[in-house]
């Protein structure tokens, strides 16, 4: 599900395009399921069962890209991936459907050092990550989206500035379970 690619035909007709040649031999049509696509466009909000509740909203990125949140329980999680903030300028979009989230899990790439090179590319910081948690009154933040060039010394030494900062940061790892409940 994404919300800014109705533009481009909608979610069904991304998918198809993925499995055609090149890429991989056997079309979506050859599925042996019903598929059912649905569109929505980000902002817009939806219930899935189970008492599951949806919001959306559109995030900054080149090629667009949508944040979610997920409220099940009295619970909100949020998953906020492929989104440029801009410095000094806190993004009402992701403020607003942040706002008292239990967890939020953010685009960290960079870090506000390495941002400036990085303008353009679509991606975030660790540290705006916590100034909008902080804002929104979130419980939890989980800095993932890591840069490929961060090995595991630079995570360690983000995971401890950023706790320093704020306790209620943390970087996910592989395989991670939060307990939201």
């Amino acid at each position: 599900m994404a919300g800014h690619l109705i533009a481009h035909g909608g979610i069904q007709q991304v998918l198809a395009s993925q499995m055609t040649r090149p890429m991989f031999p056997v079309p979506l049509e050859a599925m042996k399921a019903t598929l059912t696509f649905e569109d929505f466009a980000a902002g817009d909000g939806f219930d899935l069962e189970g008492g599951i509740r949806i919001r959306t909203c559109i995030l900054r990125h080149p090629d667009g890209a949508t944040g979610y949140r997920i409220e099940h329980g009295g619970k909100a999680v949020c998953f906020i991936t492929d989104t440029e903030h801009v410095p000094g300028k806190p993004d009402e979009n992701v403020l607003a459907l942040i706002e008292g989230a239990d967890l939020v899990i953010y685009d960290c790439t960079y870090t506000d050092d390495e941002f400036p090179a990085k303008v353009g590319w679509g991606h975030s910081t660790w540290q705006e990550g916590i100034r909008l948690c902080r804002m929104a009154n979130v419980g939890r933040l989980a800095i993932f989206h890591h840069d490929p060039e961060h090995d595991d010394a630079f995570m360690a030494a983000i995971e401890k500035e950023a706790v320093g900062q704020w306790a209620g940061a943390l970087v996910a790892r592989d395989n991670m379970e939060l307990d939201v409940g």
